[in-house]
């Protein structure tokens, strides 16, 4: 992987709009996504060998025909494909994707891998067995599902301790939930574009003390999808490749009990890792797009970065500085909190608005400056966290 900096690059990004579309079938969104994917590339079918489909959540059988290179089929690669298998790691699979995709084709085992997420988790499951999906998703039902833990109790815990470590304010972690209403109101494929000020979000109900209704994500319908080709192909195809410059990954645990007590030391390094092999520091930063779920879990990522001292973040974003037209631009599709979560998908959609940054195509979100963008990741209940970063130029 030290190998790594400049030799990939994405060349062509798709995504749907997200949300609730019980109309949009999941063939629909999925090949929709990929040959939009296709085409913004402007490769040839025939250079796509190779499919990685993130798994599917809310249908065992959608999840088993993508598995069975359903969309080898769909998109017409024939004999051209060598390789349709999944990769499933929740809400991090876009980063283990990534690091997948990199690696054929620098080594040459691809020419071009077009990763695709699809899912219809406000349509596709009844709203009693998506609750119970996502309260037992990653809990221990051994030590922790018999005394009521689940990832609602997750987010409490998270804030309560963030808050008590830093004096973060509730204020301070509402400020998150506007920022991101705030990009979402520019991105015609978010779910929520009613703008949700602070003190708005401190006035919704409280559902798992201290995180009220307004801090939690929505289950939506979505898909996205990606392609990674190596660079020198890159700059043949368009003059606005988003290289990939480096990666950093920790992977530390399944049950939060089991969670190391000090985020910041446990993952940090994986932060360090990214920015060595990019050769960057964190404030060559332009656009953070930071994977969410909850609002404090952006804060927290913010200073696992760099990009804020400890404890100082929350006042950062309550300035605006990470708001449309902020010194710093955090999450500007609106992340989870108001694009909408699609499962696995979530992550997904975190990296192709990073490459989108990168390439351009944000339309009017458009960070004025978009040389290096930071991603990143994290799955299960925080079982582990992923920093990419992506640049105009190697």
């Amino acid at each position: 992987m030290p190998g790594i900096r400049g030799k990939a690059a994405i060349v062509g990004i798709g995504e749907v709009p997200t949300g609730r579309y019980p109309d949009r079938s999941f063939i629909d969104q999925t090949v929709s996504v990929a040959e939009m994917a296709i085409k913004d590339a402007g490769i040839p079918k025939k250079e796509v060998d190779t499919v990685i489909p993130i798994g599917v959540v809310a249908n065992a059988l959608d999840n088993s025909n993508m598995i069975c290179s359903m969309l080898v089929e769909e998109l017409g690669l024939g004999s051209n494909a060598k390789s349709n298998f999944q990769i499933m790691s929740g809400g991090s699979s876009s980063a283990n994707s990534l690091k997948v995709a990199a690696s054929m084709v620098i080594t040459g085992l691809s020419k071009a891998v077009l990763v695709v997420h699809s899912d219809r988790l406000a349509s596709g499951l009844d709203i009693n067995s998506a609750i119970t999906t996502f309260a037992k998703a990653s809990i221990s039902q051994e030590y922790e599902a018999p005394y009521g833990f689940s990832q609602l109790a997750l987010a409490g815990f998270l804030q309560q301790r963030y808050m008590f470590d830093t004096g973060t304010t509730e204020r301070q972690i509402a400020s998150v939930v506007e920022s991101l209403r705030r990009w979402a109101m520019l991105n015609p494929n978010a779910m929520m574009k009613s703008i949700k000020t602070a003190d708005e979000v401190l006035d919704s109900p409280m559902l798992s003390s201290p995180v009220r209704k307004r801090m939690m994500n929505v289950l939506a319908d979505g898909a996205s999808a990606y392609i990674v080709t190596n660079s020198s192909r890159a700059r043949e195809l368009t003059k606005t490749p988003a290289y990939i410059l480096g990666v950093g990954s920790r992977c530390t645990n399944f049950t939060v009990t089991a969670q190391p007590q000090d985020i910041m030391k446990a993952w940090g390094p994986a932060a360090q890792d990214a920015y060595k092999m990019a050769r960057v520091k964190p404030s060559d930063i332009d656009v953070a797009e930071i994977y969410d779920a909850f609002p404090t879990f952006i804060l927290m990522s913010m200073e696992i970065l760099g990009l804020c001292e400890r404890g100082k973040a929350g006042k950062f974003v309550e300035d605006g500085h990470t708001s449309p037209g902020g010194k710093l631009p955090v999450s500007t599709n609106g992340a989870m909190m108001a694009q909408g979560h699609t499962g696995a998908g979530g992550g997904m959609a975190i990296l192709v608005e990073a490459a989108r940054q990168v390439m351009g195509k944000a339309g009017p979100r458009q960070a004025r400056k978009a040389d290096i963008v930071v991603e990143t990741a994290s799955g299960g209940v925080g079982m582990d966290f992923h920093v990419g970063l992506l640049g105009k130029e190697v």
